[in-house]
């Protein structure tokens, strides 16, 4: 008997860190509108871990301003659902489960280098996404026996911890936006972060581990995120989860060719919402 497809769940999983703007709308209404045609289901998630950005008056105006601009979801912070909570600082405990689990397969590693460390590193090329380039300074590999024992011992506390990468191994994938899509692990990409020295996940953990337990199929997302998919599918293999779907969104920019960014309050949801703009005439300008 053929197993039937899995129902397809997509997801929202905005962060708190300011106001949504056209971006984020034109990101969002892709990952609705393919739910839509999937006949599937679409969850929203408070990607909320920056403490020190993310603020409740912006987790309160995300949810206001997805609803007025037409976006549905079955499952999130205000709807509840199997999954729960949906807000990711309140899923500590899963992710301190997957950190153990890498430790103890030990593919991760302390390393005491700060980001300015590395960014001085005269080897270390820096990459145009979100992480640079990491030298690999604090390799097992690269320490002396003593110095390797005692880290392996250190606590999870206090200490940024990295994945060490497969160097030459290609990571490959294909994107439902973009194609087939191939990075070359400790070339394009290093050693990366997977927890922060002040006792938080990375995106990059975190992202894994709700978005396998959420069973999401397809996670719709914005093409500067690229670089991190390739970082999660190894982190998809080394514990032993099956990856979902991608399909990546071209970025919105503005009149001077710029990525549209949380600052950009002239192109904020709200702020359109406020001129009197709709939902509609909008979506209508993307066509």
């Amino acid at each position: 008997m053929v197993k039937p497809p899995p129902v397809y769940r997509g997801r929202l999983a905005p962060s708190p860190t300011g106001y949504l703007h056209l971006g984020h709308a034109r990101t969002f209404w892709t990952a609705q509108e393919r739910a839509r045609a999937a006949g599937g289901e679409l969850i929203l998630r408070n990607d909320d871990l920056d403490h020190a950005r993310c603020k409740l008056e912006y987790a309160l105006a995300m949810v206001e301003d997805l609803r007025w601009f037409g976006c549905v979801w079955s499952e999130g912070p205000d709807a509840g659902g199997p999954h729960a909570p949906y807000e990711q600082s309140r899923r500590t405990a899963r992710y301190s489960a997957a950190f153990e689990r890498l430790r103890a397969a030990g593919v991760i590693y302390p390393c005491t280098c700060s980001r300015k460390d590395v960014q001085a590193a005269a080897a270390a090329p820096h990459e145009t996404a979100d992480e640079p380039h990491y030298p690999g300074t604090c390799r097992p590999e690269n320490l002396t026996t003593h110095a390797r024992a005692q880290r392996a011992e250190w606590p999870r506390e206090g200490v940024n911890w990295r994945f060490h990468v497969p160097d030459g191994a290609p990571v490959e994938f294909t994107d439902g936006g973009l194609g087939s899509q191939r990075a070359v692990a400790g070339r394009e990409f290093g050693d990366f972060l997977v927890w922060r020295k002040d006792d938080v996940p990375s995106y990059q953990l975190a992202c894994v581990v709700d978005d396998a337990e959420m069973r999401i199929t397809e996670i719709v997302r914005g093409a500067d995120l690229l670089m991190s998919t390739f970082r999660q599918l190894l982190l998809y293999h080394a514990l032993g989860l099956t990856p979902p779907a991608f399909y990546h969104c071209p970025l919105v920019t503005d009149e001077h060719g710029v990525r549209l960014a949380k600052r950009h309050d002239a192109l904020a949801l709200r702020t359109l919402r406020a001129q009197g703009r709709t939902p509609e005439e909008i979506r209508a300008e993307w066509k």
